[in-house]
């Protein structure tokens, strides 16, 4: 199997295709898998790139948990392309990946050459912080105290992700049965380290008012954690477009599989020619107000 070191830790990756590469990020309750849609499609046109981050089998699941947390998943990601030689990729992230995605692009700029962030940002929200401290630290001893197999069944039928049952019940079961089969102690690290302790993007707000990365924001309308944040970063972020799937929950990917190859296909090809979001609505408005100002003073003097 391939591996890359990420500071001590083995990191199981996979890819496919030649071109300019993407790197697909999984969410808390799935692994590199997840992509397989996105990578059978864009492993036409581009290098496609998964790996499975730390605690998510076959790459390592320390046991300490100080070897867990958002900035060493930022981390991960800056040692996938070092270790396959790439200067700049697309990141492409669901969940806690799309989360870590975005960080990296504040604290990488010239690395991400596009961001596309996907049902990001559940436990942002001001008025959700501190029940996210809460059940982030009653879920983190469950993966431990109750098992996976409870576990698994508890997040496959969660409100936000029943939706993916409605409507491919096969491709539910999969996710289900491979949830199931994640290490739990690597899922409770995880939990306890990398999103309970994770900063809220609300608070990064004025940092990502400087962020200039091409972004597209995805989340479903079932998807209610995340949608008081998406609509933020899509007003700070001076890049980005958002993209609100109907009927649909945290797990866009897989639910609205068509729908999301063609947001993220026209995304990128906009990026790639240079057309995605050349400026912004607001500053292009109050240029021209200044210009109908100043051509309204010229006609009254005129006049006079």
């Amino acid at each position: 199997m391939p591996y890359i070191d990420a500071t001590g830790v083995k990191l199981y990756f996979e890819e496919a295709g030649d071109g300019h590469p993407i790197i697909f990020l999984h969410e808390l309750g799935s692994d590199s898998r997840q992509w397989e849609t996105q990578v059978r499609y864009f492993s036409r046109s581009y290098r496609c790139i998964t790996f499975n981050a730390r605690g998510y089998a076959p790459s390592d699941a320390p046991r300490d948990p100080a070897l867990y947390g958002w900035e060493l998943a930022v981390n991960d990601i800056a040692a996938v392309m070092r270790g396959l030689v790439i200067e700049q990729a697309h990141l492409v992230g669901s969940s806690m990946g799309g989360y870590a995605a975005l960080q990296f692009g504040l604290r990488f700029p010239q690395r991400a050459s596009a961001i596309v962030a996907a049902g990001v940002g559940a436990g942002s929200a001001p008025s959700e912080r501190d029940a996210w401290s809460r059940e982030t630290s009653i879920l983190a001893r469950a993966f431990i105290e109750r098992g996976m197999d409870a576990m698994a069944r508890k997040m496959a039928h969660g409100q936000t992700r029943i939706q993916l049952k409605y409507k491919d019940t096969r491709g539910w079961q999969e996710f289900w049965e491979r949830l199931r089969h994640h290490s739990p102690l690597g899922l409770s690290n995880t939990m306890a380290r990398c999103q309970a302790l994770r900063p809220s993007l609300h608070d990064l707000a004025d940092q990502f008012g400087a962020m200039r990365i091409p972004a597209l924001l995805a989340v479903g309308d079932e998807d209610v954690p995340c949608l008081e944040t998406n609509l933020m970063l899509k007003t700070v972020l001076p890049n980005a477009g958002l993209w609100i799937c109907p009927n649909t929950g945290h797990t866009i990917n897989l639910e609205e599989q068509a729908a999301f190859n063609a947001q993220l296909d026209s995304f990128l090809a906009a990026v790639e020619r240079g057309s995605w979001r050349r400026g912004r609505p607001e500053i292009e408005a109050k240029s021209n107000l200044k210009l109908e100002m100043t051509s309204d003073t010229r006609t009254k003097a005129v006049a006079r």
